[in-house]
C-alpha cells in the first residue's frame, strides 16, 4: 500500500489565513482543496511536503462564477461541477462545459477545483489548455492584501511550475468577454474519465463572416503547446474553409512534442492532435456563426 511521508495538516479558513499560513510555514507547505492531483504524487512520493494547508473552507470566499460586460470572473476555489452546471459559463464560453464532461468522474468533479488544476500544473490537464485559448488571466494574492495579475500563458513557468509564490494564492481567473465568439474542446481518452491521449481546444471570433482573431491549444502531447501563435496568424483576417482548417491542423502536429507511451505512438498523437485542432476549430467556428 502506498502512502505519502508524514506532514503536519492545517485548516485555513480566510483567504488571508491562508496566505499567512504559507508565509510562516515557507516552501514546505502546500494547499491542498480537492487533492485528487497532489495526493496520488505524494502516496508514489514524487511530490513531499511537511505541512498541508487545507483551503476547502475557502470555497465560500473563492467559489463564485460572475459574468459581466466585458469579463467573467471565476474564484479559484470553483468546483468542475458548478463550472459544469453554470448556465452563464456554458453561454459565454461553452468550451468549458465541453472539457468538464470529459474530466475525470463525478467524484472528481464534486471535490475538484479550477485553480487547483491551473495550479497542479500538468502538460495533461484540460483546463490549462481551455484557460489559454481563452485568454484568461490569473489574480494571484499576497502578503498584505497584495494582487498581481499574470496572463494564462505567463502562468505556467514549467511542467508542474506555476508563477505562484511560496506565499501566494491564485484567488480568481478572468476570461474576457468579446462578441461574435464561438468555442470548443475536443479530447480522446482510453477509457471514461482518464487523462487525455490528446485534446485540443479552440476560440474563434467571427466579423461579418472573417476572422477577426483565433486561438488554440493542446494538451497531453509535451510542454509549451496550451497555445499555439501559428494557427492565430493563419486565421486572422480570413474567412473559415475547410482547407483552412486542415493548415490549422498541420500546424498542431508541428507544433507538439508527443512520446510514445502505453497511451499511442508518437505520430498517433501527431495525427490526433491535427485531427482534433481540426475539429474543434469546426465546431467553435459554428458556434461564433449561431
Amino acid at each position: 500500500m502506498q502512502v505519502p511521508a508524514p506532514f503536519e495538516y492545517e485548516r485555513a479558513t480566510t483567504v488571508d489565513q491562508a496566505i499567512g499560513l504559507l508565509e510562516r510555514l515557507g516552501s514546505g507547505a502546500r494547499l491542498v482543496a480537492g487533492g485528487h492531483s497532489l495526493l496520488p504524487m505524494m502516496k508514489l512520493r514524487l511530490a513531499n511536503f511537511d505541512y498541508l494547508i487545507d483551503i476547502n473552507d475557502l470555497h465560500t470566499e473563492l467559489g463564485y462564477i460572475r459574468p459581466g460586460p466585458d469579463e467573467l470572473r471565476i474564484g479559484a476555489l470553483t468546483r468542475h461541477r458548478e463550472l459544469l452546471e453554470s448556465a452563464e459559463l456554458a453561454a459565454a464560453f461553452p468550451i468549458f462545459a465541453d472539457a468538464e464532461r470529459v474530466i475525470a468522474d463525478p467524484v472528481v468533479r464534486n471535490r475538484g477545483t479550477l485553480g487547483g488544476s491551473l495550479c497542479q500544473a500538468d502538460p495533461s490537464e484540460d483546463l490549462s489548455a481551455v484557460c489559454t485559448t481563452l485568454d484568461a488571466s490569473c489574480v494571484i494574492r499576497g502578503p498584505g492584501g497584495a494582487e498581481r495579475v499574470v496572463p494564462m500563458e505567463e502562468f505556467h513557468v514549467g511542467p508542474y511550475e506555476t508563477a505562484v509564490g511560496d506565499a501566494e494564492i491564485l484567488v480568481e481567473i478572468r476570461l474576457p468577454v468579446r462578441p461574435g465568439g464561438g468555442s470548443a474542446y475536443e479530447k480522446v481518452e482510453r477509457r471514461a474519465g482518464d487523462w487525455a491521449v490528446v485534446s485540443a481546444g479552440a476560440a474563434v471570433w467571427l466579423d461579418g463572416g472573417v476572422v477577426v482573431d483565433a486561438r488554440a491549444g493542446l494538451a497531453a502531447v509535451g510542454p509549451n503547446t496550451t497555445g499555439i501563435p501559428g494557427i492565430s496568424a493563419l486565421l486572422r483576417g480570413r474567412q473559415p474553409s475547410e482547407d483552412l482548417l486542415e493548415q490549422a491542423g498541420a500546424i498542431a502536429a508541428r507544433s507538439c512534442d508527443p512520446v510514445s507511451d502505453q497511451r499511442g505512438s508518437a505520430d498517433y498523437k501527431r495525427h490526433l492532435a491535427a485531427e482534433l485542432t481540426r475539429r474543434a476549430l469546426r465546431r467553435a467556428v459554428e458556434r461564433a456563426r449561431s
